[in-house]
């Protein structure tokens, strides 16, 4: 049974689910507005903070696992309304907490409790909407969430002149309990799929695609993450000189562009699919104008720095094509867990990026409170050093593939019309067909 004809099925299933996306998206970039007002009321240096905003990631990115395996045998209905419950807790627990070690354990209870804010989305669409529409419906739930990171910008900067950031987590908890209420009261159940065996999660680990893309997806849009949700504010304090006000305008520009780069990748992905061109390609494009985009940054190239800083907050929403392609290698019921397996990457690399990043920081003496450049540029030099790396490994089928095209040409001599099958291309069973002689006709 699907609702998903007209707006019954967008305002029942899809909408309560973005909005605990939002909810996410907004915990998650948050700490890079008010990371002064932390530092300045509780005395955290920049490890700790980096620690405490980072642990987010790490408790998210062990719960994957889990959370997908409950989403695909519970469903995402029940799941993310007790998950968000947790979350609702964990934030008023951080709106009360004084010392450090009730800061972390409560923004490592957010982490939890929206650990299947995305997954669980992700999974109500592939259930109750049609196969055709699901890249396009993704791009949209991630740029309805990402409005949360549109939101802890500039109007969080005027809810904390007004309120102070304790009040705002205060509401945040009670808007986050609302919001778990609707998906329990509002969202229909749909029937569970048949069992799956056990054995299920190591076809998801086991696969080589996954594999292929999976580390440069983790460390591309886990960098953006990180960077996005945290060190953005420093290195434009720090480097670029600038003042509150130019921050919090700045924030917002890059804010607006994660937000219209979620649309982007869900419309590009659902045309180019329906022209028979696969995900990978777009991922792999996207992976070379983000480094491009740090390398700008860490070179000082002479350009407005806010170019190079939305392609950052863009390749945060890369998680759109990314999940398209996941879904296209594995099965609608192993969609929570395969997702859930990927998302560890993403997260676990957003938490060792922000957390590492913070540690490479302080190695260096801050001069008048402001940190030097080098500091910054060593700091997300590694982070593109590993980025290279991935994309490497995922280019090594390829590199393969043309080696032995290229050597197909060389060896084979002129003589009857013969032809040499190669693998080429993203898949074993792709090939084509090589002439032997130049003369040949194809």
């Amino acid at each position: 049974m699907q609702i998903s004809k007209g707006w019954c099925g967008i305002a029942r299933v899809f909408l309560p689910f973005a909005a605990g996306y939002y909810l996410s998206y907004l915990f998650r970039t948050i700490n890079a507005l008010i990371a002064s007002h932390l530092s300045s009321d509780t005395g955290l240096g920049t490890a700790d903070l980096g620690l405490l905003t980072s642990v987010y990631f790490l408790v998210f990115a062990a719960a994957q696992i889990p959370v997908g395996m409950l989403l695909d045998r519970f469903g995402p209905r029940g799941v993310q309304s007790v998950l968000l419950l947790l979350a609702a807790f964990g934030a008023g627990l951080f709106a009360v907490s004084t010392g450090f070690l009730s800061l972390l354990i409560s923004r490592a209870m957010i982490g939890l409790g929206v650990a299947a804010a995305l997954t669980a989305g992700l999974k109500v669409i592939i259930l109750w909407f049609p196969r055709e529409r699901v890249s396009l419906l993704n791009g949209y739930m991630v740029m309805l969430g990402s409005l949360g990171a549109v939101t802890a910008t500039a109007p969080v900067e005027y809810l904390l002149a007004w309120m102070g950031w304790r009040q705002l987590f205060g509401i945040l908890a009670v808007a986050t309990g609302a919001t778990a209420v609707l998906i329990y009261l509002a969202v229909p159940e749909r029937d569970a799929a048949p069992s799956i065996a056990r054995t299920t999660l190591s076809s998801v680990f086991g696969d080589r695609r996954f594999w292929r893309i999976a580390p440069l997806s983790a460390t591309c849009v886990g960098s953006a993450w990180s960077l996005q949700g945290l060190w953005a504010s420093p290195w434009l304090t720090d480097v670029e000189g600038l003042d509150r006000a130019s921050l919090v305008r700045q924030l917002l520009v890059m804010s607006i562009a994660l937000s219209g780069g979620a649309w982007l990748f869900g419309t590009t992905v659902h045309h180019i699919r329906r022209r028979g061109v696969g995900a990978e390609a777009i991922f792999v494009m996207v992976a070379v104008l983000f480094i491009a985009a740090e390398l700008a940054l860490i070179l000082r190239a002479p350009l407005p720095s806010i170019l190079p800083w939305s392609v950052v907050a863009i390749v945060g929403t890369a998680t759109v094509v990314s999940f398209t392609v996941i879904a296209d290698y594995f099965p609608p019921e192993l969609a929570g867990r395969a997702n859930g397996a990927l998302n560890v990457l993403h997260f676990g690399w957003a938490f060792l990026a922000q957390y590492a990043t913070g540690l490479v920081l302080e190695q260096w003496s801050p001069n008048d409170g402001h940190r030097p450049v080098q500091a910054y540029q060593v700091a997300f030099g590694l982070n593109v050093a590993v980025q290279i790396a991935t994309l490497v490994w995922f280019a090594l089928p390829w590199r393969r593939s043309i080696a032995s095209w290229m050597s197909s040409i060389l060896v084979f001599k002129p003589a009857d019309v013969s032809y040499a099958v190669e693998s080429v291309g993203l898949y074993e069973d792709s090939v084509i067909l090589l002439p032997a002689d130049d003369d040949a006709e194809w």
